[in-house]
Formats: C-alpha cells, structure tokens, sequence
C-alpha cells in the first residue's frame, strides 16, 4: 500500500511561492518603485497634463514607477528626480536659466542641484548631480512637459536663454 500523498504541503507551497514570486520579477524587469515625496500642491490639475506628457527616457535614464503623485524619477539609482506641485519661488537672486521657453531658478547643492520651474502656478522641481547627467540635457527634454503648466511670469534677469533641440 503506497501512503496516500496530501493535497497541501508546507515544502511544495513555499516552492510554488518562491518561483511564482521569481517569476513576476523577471516579467517586470526587476526595477524598483522610486521613493520620491509628493509636494503640497501634487494634486494640482495642472501637475497631470504636465505628468502625462513626460518622456520615458531622459538624458539616456528609463523613467522608474513612483510612489506618490505628482512626482517622476529616471535612472536606477534614480539620476533625476522631479516633483510637481512644489512653492512656487518668489524673487530671488539665485541664478535662473531659460530653456526652450521655460524659466528654471538654479540652486546648487552637495551633491546635485535644485532646479525649480519660475513663474508657473504650480511650480516644477528637479533634482539631480549635473556630475552625472548635463544640465542642458535634462532641462531641454523637460521643457514641452514643464511648458505644458502656462507661464505667468518669468525670470526678470536671465543669466542664460538657450534653445536646444
């Protein structure tokens, strides 16, 4: 007489979990979710027509799946992290760039930098290490999205207006 076998096993059900869950990982590429805080104002209407506009990939970076709304991210490590809905700034005499029609006020840090969208409602900020991806690069392939928030004012003094292809 051969023992019956049973219908549920702790072993083959923790097997059938394991390469189950190895499976989905292959599928989806293994990338990871990028933490990114969401700004106040990531609800804003204005944030999802920019959202939506946003290129896949951005200075050579896939675009990664965020956690919060509002908010984008390239590279994995993320390279470049954006976030919409953020204060807008007032007057300041941090340097501002224009880029293919759209102001950016320019705030540099250790390691990267702060680039913030300048007379939009609401306002657009990237961060990222200009060490590792050009500044022109990932300004010039934002720019249609960020143009997609109206412009209600601009730098008073711009340091450098550039178009780039």
């Amino acid at each position: 007489m051969v023992p019956s076998q049973p219908l549920f096993h702790p072993v083959r059900a923790a097997l059938a979990a394991l390469a189950a869950g190895t499976a989905a990982a292959v599928l989806s590429g293994c990338s990871s979710i990028a933490a990114v805080q969401s700004a106040d104002d990531a609800a804003n209407p204005a944030c999802a027509s920019m959202m939506v506009v946003l290129p896949d990939v951005l200075a050579d970076l896939e675009r990664r799946e965020t956690n919060s709304q509002g908010t984008a991210a390239w590279g994995d490590p993320a390279q470049v992290v954006l976030r919409c809905g953020v204060t807008v700034p007032g007057p300041s005499t941090d340097p501002c760039v224009s880029v293919n029609g759209v102001d950016w006020v320019a705030r540099e840090g250790t390691p990267g930098w702060t680039l913030t969208t300048y007379g939009r409602t609401p306002a657009t900020e990237v961060l990222f290490d200009p060490n590792r991806v050009p500044s022109s690069t990932v300004l010039a392939e934002l720019a249609p999205a960020a143009a997609k928030i109206p412009a209600q004012g601009g730098c008073t003094s711009v340091d450098t207006s550039v178009d780039l292809p």
